[in-house]
């Protein structure tokens, strides 16, 4: 599939991290400025000219905004152990059957410390 494109959004939110040892600073309650990238492969349509419009996958990606942004992750059905790991995977399940081509979901929680989930 010779095209990849990625759309980027940006969540706040809270979580804590309820398995780790006492005094893991992770598991006392925290925030970030979540930067997540949807990516998409795919043929571009030939009378398009793209392999989906950017414009659908807001529209697919804003529910899941209203559910994430300046929320306290834990109490999410599905992210009561709100890693970026299961962050990126809980994304990747909630549009995976309605976005075709979805590759990968990308997670950033700080500048330096990512994660990518690829099925």
């Amino acid at each position: 599939m010779p095209f990849t494109l990625i759309r980027k959004y940006q969540i706040e939110a809270a979580h804590r991290l309820p398995h780790l040892p006492d005094g893991h600073k992770c598991k006392r309650l925290h925030g970030h400025s979540f930067h997540i990238e949807v990516v998409v492969r795919g043929e571009a349509d030939p009378k398009l000219g793209w392999v989906v419009d950017y414009g659908v996958m807001d529209e697919l990606f804003q529910p899941l905004f209203d559910r994430l942004d300046h929320r306290f992750l834990n109490e999410i059905p599905g992210l009561e152990n709100p890693t970026s790991e299961m962050l990126a995977l809980w994304i990747h399940r909630e549009l995976a059957p309605s976005l075709p081509g979805l590759a990968e979901i990308r997670i950033s929680e700080t500048c330096q410390e990512s994660c990518i989930y690829s099925p």
